[in-house]
């Protein structure tokens, strides 16, 4: 998961990490859609392990949201 420092203290805070699928629910599309746009690079995605598993971040889900103002 995505490691922030926080302003108030020296210990990092772990980011939520989303699902495709959980993003897909909340914008209210297809998994398909989401897909799209991380291939495109519209949203930043981590990868978990050696596998193909991506999480998508808050931080990064509202800066997706910013940028097609939603």
């Amino acid at each position: 998961m995505a490691k922030k420092t926080s302003a108030r203290s020296a210990e990092p805070t772990i980011e939520r990490g989303y699902t495709v699928a959980e993003i897909a629910e909340i914008e209210n599309c297809s998994e398909k859609t989401i897909r799209r746009a991380i291939a495109a690079g519209e949203i930043d995605v981590y990868r978990i392990g050696l596998g193909r598993h991506i999480r998508i971040t808050a931080s990064a889900h509202a800066a997706y949201r910013a940028r097609h103002g939603r």
